[in-house]
Order: C-alpha cells, then sequence, then structure tokens
C-alpha cells in the first residue's frame, strides 16, 4: 500500500477531486497554505495499491495546470524604502510525495 500527498492550487483542487472520485480513489481533503506565495492549496491524502500509484498520479497530473501569474514583490532602493512592482511566476500544478504505508484501517 501507498499513500499520496498530492498539493494542489485551490483553483483545480474541485476537479481534481471528482475525478480522483469518478476513477474509484477515495481521498481525503486537508486545507493548506503555500509558503511563497502564501495563496490556497488543497493537500489530498489518498492510500491505494501499488499498482494504482501511477493511476492516480495520471488523474492528478491532467487536472492540475501550470499558470503564470504576476505577484507584487518589492526592491530596495537607496536609504530602505521599499518600491513594489509586479514578478511573474508560475502557479499551479501538484506537488506529490508517495510513502509506504505499514497499516491502513478504513472503520
Amino acid at each position: 500500500m501507498k499513500l499520496i500527498y498530492a498539493i494542489v492550487s485551490d483553483d483545480d483542487s474541485t476537479v481534481v477531486s471528482k475525478q480522483l472520485t469518478k476513477s474509484g480513489f477515495f481521498a481525503t481533503k486537508l486545507a493548506s497554505t503555500g509558503g511563497f506565495l502564501m495563496s490556497g492549496n488543497t493537500t489530498f491524502m489518498i492510500c491505494t495499491d501499488d499498482d494504482k500509484v501511477e493511476e492516480a498520479i495520471d488523474v492528478i497530473k491532467t487536472n492540475s495546470k501550470k499558470r503564470k501569474q504576476m505577484v507584487p514583490s518589492s526592491a530596495t532602493y537607496g536609504l530602505g524604502s521599499y518600491t513594489p512592482f509586479p514578478v511573474e511566476v508560475t502557479v499551479g500544478g501538484a506537488t506529490i510525495f508517495v510513502t509506504n504505508v505499514e497499516r491502513f484501517e478504513k472503520i
């Protein structure tokens, strides 16, 4: 058995959740926040058989889209004053971890 942790943008979480369910996977959703942009994410916990891991990851990949976004940034000029300017960053997609599970029970 494997436990998949998939951190997905909130923008994609509804579609990912629906497609995981449609594909026969049970997932627990946790609200989370990214450290870089401090934006909302959803962390999915999916326990599945070893031979189903790639199928679950494919569902997540297919439904998690990377996109460009302008975010405020700041730079110091002169005497410590800050002037904000936008910076383009890539957001979205998914961060996936797969771990071994010693025991799994649904009670």
